[in-house]
């Protein structure tokens, strides 16, 4: 299966959104298959330094050599599509790290009236085992379905044919309340049992549609042979199947062995980008986006037929159904619709959402020039000594004087380092005065270097004008390095750039690649010291908001500040969260101050 394929280098630039992940090693073989609600974030924390202390992290991430992804409508969808994908290719390091972590599995035991039960030991005498699951909270709600359709027991009585025929034990509350039939004293054979233990394995094996079609089957003969309450109960199974499925896009009974095709036309229309997924008993199985060369005579209809050909032929498709965003003509034996609504649509708008992603990955990669060509104009432009291959900017962030930051951000080859990135909280400076807390920060950046024996950037950027670059160059002064280094000044309102100890600025082209990068450069360290305020202002508000508020002592503020961080948060957060947090009678406190306005 082949998704946007990045470098390991590049994990920084997947989008903030919901997917599954690929990681490939060494002979183009998946390693690993992880789910995420957000793949940018859940991607980047692999390559962490808390994560890397884990041996076992350290040793996948050592062998990652590129990365593919694709984008999902939820986080829902993203496990289903990880667990078939998980079962599909078997990559080593989800055993071992699910084993490490000890996941949860489903256990359906090989006794005489087998029982069902989450576990996080493997025992393979004990049973047939199914996961294990990264959510426990899908697998409960897996084991919840299994108990509501099927009268399942939860004893852990040895059922033998002796013991039952003594009469040993006794039917339970299970019994009374209609969860279970009563095998123990033999109220129930062993084989009408088992063929609800069978019904249960296919659910655990996510053949949800089969069960569907069985309990429908079953529906309509209980209906023709009058038995009217038996139907009842097949169609409630039904409702309940029905109900857990559409918490998914990706699993739905009324889609089956399909196949979805979307489309989407470059700028200049010389290509189609072209985005596939195969449905398969339900559930997403494949997925590709492939770009296409147009002929001007070429309609897009007639492009995208054959890409569909084309596809079908590599997965070896032979499904009977096509949706697609485009209509196009039929062959034989292939029903080919446009959906107007319903899940159909949401299947062809999530194909979609996959192929402008594509899309606006290609076009970007075409529009950049290549970055030594990007530098080497920076460097004439500004008349520099040296190639700028390691540049860093400089900007302050502050509201009439509260809580001054400042944030450096470094970019290497042309490209953003964020983990050179740095936060700084200004120490020596009282009230608003940018001039000093610039001269502060850059000092310290550049004394921190000295002593640990750093390399030292080739440019320096500072965000402002004369004043901010003349406090900048005092700094470099102090510590006897001005004039090893070329240094900038970049004004925001005219895009002027100053040099030290020179009264006009000078003006680079509008339309420049220089000018663009310096202002990628001056945008990225302001977005990055203004997070970083409204971070740390955010945080002072929840902490002052909750001194004021009685019965709220400073174990309880550290924990809240802890889980939440910020006041958004921790009103957008669920009386359960706050309870399971701080108890129920902080929890009370707590929800009054914020109906009042206290915090």
């Amino acid at each position: 299966m082949q998704f946007h394929r990045y470098s390991r280098e590049d994990y920084l630039h997947l989008p903030d959104k919901p997917g599954v992940y690929k990681f490939y090693g060494d002979t183009d073989t998946i390693i690993y298959v992880g789910k995420a609600k957000n793949l940018k974030k859940r991607v980047s924390s692999y390559f962490t330094k808390a994560n890397l202390d884990s041996r076992k992290t350290h040793r996948l991430v050592s062998e990652i050599k590129h990365i593919e992804f694709v984008i999902v409508s939820s986080e829902f969808d993203a496990l289903l599509l990880e667990n078939n994908l998980i079962k599909s290719h078997q990559p080593r390091y989800n055993i071992l790290l699910k084993d490490d972590k000890s996941f949860p599995s489903i256990c359906v035991t090989n006794e005489r009236f087998p029982r069902i039960y989450s576990t996080r030991r493997i025992d393979r005498k004990k049973g047939e085992y199914f996961g294990p699951y990264t959510s426990v909270k899908a697998m409960n709600g897996v084991i919840d379905l299994i108990r509501k359709l099927h009268k399942i027991r939860t004893c852990k009585y040895n059922l033998s044919e002796e013991n039952i025929r003594k009469k040993k034990f006794k039917v339970c509350l299970e019994y009374h309340i209609g969860n279970c039939m009563g095998p123990c004293e033999g109220l129930q054979t062993e084989k009408e049992y088992l063929k609800d233990i069978d019904e249960a394995k296919k659910i655990l094996k996510g053949k949800i549609g089969i069960v569907g079609k069985s309990y429908t089957s079953k529906m309509k003969l209980a209906a023709e042979e009058l038995k009217y309450e038996l139907a009842q109960e097949y169609k409630e199974k039904l409702d309940l199947l029905e109900k857990f499925q559409s918490k998914s896009l990706i699993v739905n009974q009324k889609i089956t062995n399909t196949d979805v095709f979307s489309m989407t036309e470059s700028d200049k229309g010389k290509s189609l980008y072209v985005n596939y997924m195969r449905i398969e008993d339900g559930a997403i199985v494949n997925s590709e986006t492939i770009e296409v060369k147009k002929k001007i005579e070429e309609e897009n209809s007639d492009v995208l037929r054959f890409s569909i050909f084309d596809l079908r032929k590599k997965y070896k498709s032979e499904n009977p159904y096509i949706l697609t965003n485009v209509l196009v003509d039929e062959w034989e034996g292939v029903e080919i619709s446009v959906p107007k609504i319903g899940d159909k649509k949401k299947l062809v708008d999530l194909s979609f959402k996959n192929a402008l992603y594509f899309k606006k990955e290609r076009h970007s990669q075409k529009s950049i020039q290549p970055n030594e060509a990007i530098l080497q104009t920076l460097k004439e432009d500004l008349q520099l000594s040296e190639l700028p291959k390691h540049i860093e900017c400089f900007d302050n962030s502050n509201i009439q004087g509260t809580n001054p930051v400042a944030s450096m951000v470094c970019f290497k080859n042309g490209k953003p380092s964020k983990k050179d990135y740095r936060k700084y909280n200004i120490k020596t400076v009282v009230g608003p005065d940018d001039f000093a807390s610039m001269k502060e920060v850059v000092g310290r950046r550049y004394k921190h270097l000295i002593n640990e024996d750093l390399a030292l950037p080739n440019l320096i950027v500072i965000d402002g004008g004369k004043g901010q670059l003349s406090a900048a160059c005092s700094a470099l002064k102090e510590l006897n390095i001005y004039g090893q280094i070329p240094i900038i000044g970049i004004a925001k309102r005219l895009e002027e750039i100053y040099f030290p100890e020179d009264t006009l600025p000078i003006h680079i082209s509008k339309k420049s690649v220089s000018l663009k990068l310096l202002q990628h450069l001056r945008d990225e360290a302001h977005r990055f010291a203004i997070t970083f305020h409204r971070q740390k202002r955010s945080k002072g508000s929840l902490i002052s908001g909750l001194d004021l508020i009685k019965g709220i002592g400073p174990s309880t503020r550290s924990k809240l500040m802890n889980e939440f961080g910020s006041v958004e948060r921790l009103k957008q957060s669920s009386e359960k969260d706050l309870i399971d947090l701080i108890g129920q009678s902080k929890t009370v406190i707590i929800q009054e101050a914020i109906k009042k306005g206290d915090i």
